[in-house]
């Protein structure tokens, strides 16, 4: 049994114990870490399924024919790389450096995996990635009135009597989360509330679920603060401490009803009044904030919001109170090593992952008035199917003048669309260290097997092509070990013997600091609710001075009448599992949950052949009426491959929009306006 980490996109960063016999994996357990608890997900406790998959690619291959068919010939690493390194070469010396996009997303979330492909970026003067696809859009958020990026301990949701999961599912995609929870119910009696759209497994669990519609959350948050205000549970002598602008705030609410946010978000205004008396009487209120409620064109404002509720109650003070998004800046990573930002120079231009379709098919705003992208290295990423505007991705990633090179564990459909397909290990093949987002907890995840055939780590590779290009770095001459230990040491974490010792270092600040006693964020230490919006994003224009319901979405019309959010599948994790056999099992097919009043008035039925769509394209799947959501609001639970669906123009981001969000770009993938039809 070998103690690893998971290392996909998720905050939990699980704990696993690993067993191993005669060179493939024999089970996949939690592991005994206090915030994982011996608890993971369904689908990696089956990792094994995906590690020894039939359909690993192992070996480097180069397309034979025109891009989209399905001819390929195996070449040696020599001459793969050879070819990659002369791609950029040729593209750098004919457009500029900038012509080269090295393009990631969160495939792994291991520091010296993850983040070599920027190295490489630096170090040659490439195109940077704006990392927008998941979490630019809350970092604003969170981040306008907290100014920092931590928070309570999540294990403190174990002390609190209430818990209220705002935007987010954790029965699916945060299972060790519901450890602290459940917890917190059995031994405390406590309530747990959860906002979400739609009857998620985690609202379903709940005591009370507020089904709003998709991107008011901001509505239902200032209706919480006026009755807090109104009906004495606002901590005067906390706000006159610790935040700014309050009696500005309080005269704004003022007209922010129950009634007024009830227009808004569909709820009964006395649903609205039950829930703030619930929050404003209880100290001990834990707001376990979500990523889906801020994937919205107004998600920065609504997530600020949020944050103004144990601000004003003064929550925050208290043990199993407060409120949490991520945990990124408690561990003070020192990246100098993993992503070269020795080697970052000024001016280089910097491109919206999220609006890839329009970079690659030449969209004049998108390039910022740069060259066009002619080469591409695509690593821990498959944007083909989960960037927005996804046909238009696959458009420019078919452009015959457009070099691709794919790095991946299997022909998934970006690689299916590249030039060149190398083949890539899994986090069991390759060494790495990871933080969390949504834990305290570094941890350590060791090569445990031998990779199958001629597969190579993301460093391995970058290593290899950096010496090609001439690109020097102390981290491109390291072993991936030696770069775990030296970025351990220079965070100041010790080094790597100590973390493999340990088992897990616990970065988790202490009380006072955490629950941001000894301040906010922000230079005065104060809570800020009126936000600096222009200091966090260069689209602040527009955006309201206080908390607010700020209608900036996707314009719905006679002809595209229904709000689409499209959130994880419980056995997916975004692209990754939807190849695993029990995974697709448990899931059955692409599934289109509309409300029963709608499914009357449409003529559709539980089971029925329907069609989503808008001016982006079209996809066929099946119907399934379902309560617990509002009329007007249909769910597609994803990411499914696009040969899933029955018909139509692609897989569901097809239809989702790349306009960037306010106020420093981010996809909205809960923001679609569509039409449904009967099939």
């Amino acid at each position: 049994m070998v103690r690893t980490v998971c290392p996909h996109d998720c905050p939990s960063a699980c704990s696993l114990d690993v067993q191993v016999a005669d060179g493939r994996v024999v089970s996949v357990r939690g592991g005994d870490n206090p915030y994982t608890a011996g608890v993971i997900c369904a689908k990696v406790s089956r990792y094994g399924e995906r590690v020894h998959h039939p359909d690993r690619i192992l070996h480097p291959l180069e397309r034979v024919g025109p891009k989209g068919g399905a001819a390929w010939r195996r070449i040696s690493w020599d001459a793969a790389l050879d070819r990659l390194a002369a791609a950029f070469s040729e593209t750098a010396d004919r457009w500029g450096a900038e012509a080269v996009w090295p393009y990631n997303s969160g495939g792994t979330m291991g520091l010296v995996q993850r983040d070599g492909i920027h190295r490489l970026t630096h170090v040659m003067g490439y195109s940077r990635r704006k990392r927008t696809i998941c979490t630019a859009v809350a970092i604003a958020g969170w981040s306008a009135g907290v100014g920092r990026i931590a928070g309570p301990d999540p294990r403190e949701m174990a002390l609190s009597d209430l818990i209220v999961v705002w935007g987010g599912n954790p029965v699916s995609t945060q299972v060790n989360a519901m450890t602290h929870i459940s917890r917190a119910r059995k031994t405390r009696g406590a309530k747990l509330v959860v906002i979400d759209p739609y009857r998620t497994g985690t609202a379903a669990a709940a005591d009370l679920h507020l089904a709003l519609r998709p991107g008011t959350d901001g509505a239902l948050a200032c209706a919480v603060l006026h009755v807090l205000f109104r009906d004495g549970h606002a901590d005067r002598a906390y706000l006159a401490a610790q935040a700014e602008d309050t009696a500005a705030l309080e005269a704004h609410l003022a007209s922010r009803t129950p009634e007024w946010a009830a227009a808004i978000t569909g709820l009964e205004p006395a649903a609205i009044e039950a829930f703030a008396a619930l929050y404003g009487r209880t100290p001990r209120s834990y707001i376990r904030c979500g990523f889906g409620f801020t994937r919205s064109r107004n998600g920065a404002v609504n997530l600020h919001a949020v944050t103004c509720l144990p601000t004003v109650t003064g929550a925050w003070q208290h043990e199993g109170g407060g409120a949490l998004w991520q945990h990124a800046a408690i561990f003070n990573w020192d990246k100098t090593l993993t992503e070269g930002l020795d080697a970052r120079a000024p001016g280089v231009r910097e491109l919206d992952m999220s609006r890839i379709g329009a970079v690659l098919t030449d969209d004049p705003d998108a390039l910022l008035g740069g060259p066009p992208v002619r080469a591409m290295l695509i690593q821990s990423a498959n944007p083909a199917v989960s960037a927005p505007d996804s046909a238009r991705v696959r458009a420019g990633l078919t452009r015959p003048d457009v070099f691709v090179a794919v790095h991946e564990q299997f022909m998934t459909e970006t690689a299916a669309l590249a030039d060149l397909v190398l083949p890539a290990t899994t986090f069991l093949e390759h060494d790495d260290i990871y933080g969390a987002g949504g834990h305290s907890h570094i941890q350590a995840g060791p090569a445990i097997l031998e990779p199958p055939g001629e597969c190579r780590s993301n460093h391995a590779l970058l290593s290899g092509l950096a010496a090609r290009l001439g690109a020097d770095h102390a981290g491109f001459r390291l072993t991936a070990r030696d770069l775990a230990d030296a970025t351990l040491a220079r965070s100041g974490w010790g080094g790597l013997d100590r973390l493999e010792a340990e088992g897990w270092i616990d970065a988790q600040p202490d009380f006072a600091e955490s629950h941001f006693l000894t301040g906010f964020g922000h230079p005065d230490g104060r809570f800020r609710f009126a936000p600096d919006w222009a200091a966090l994003g260069p689209r602040a224009a527009g955006m309201p001075a206080l908390p607010d319901h700020w209608p900036e979405a996707e314009p719905a019309d006679a002809e595209h009448p229904f709000r689409m959010i499209a959130p994880p599948a419980r056995q997916f994790l975004n692209a990754t599992f939807t190849n695993v056999p029990e995974s697709l099992r448990r899931e059955g097919r692409p599934t289109c949950l509309i409300h029963p009043a709608d499914g009357v008035r449409l003529g559709i039925g539980t089971g029925d052949a329907v069609e989503v769509g808008n001016a982006r394209g079209r996809v066929r799947l099946h119907a399934r009426l379902a309560e617990g959501q509002q009329p007007g609001v249909v769910v597609v639970e994803s990411l499914w491959p696009s040969a899933a669906f029955a018909g139509g123009d692609g897989g569901i981001n097809t239809l989702i929009g790349s306009a960037p969000a306010a106020p420093n770009d981010g996809a909205a993938f809960h923001d679609t306006a569509v039409w449904v039809r009967a099939a």
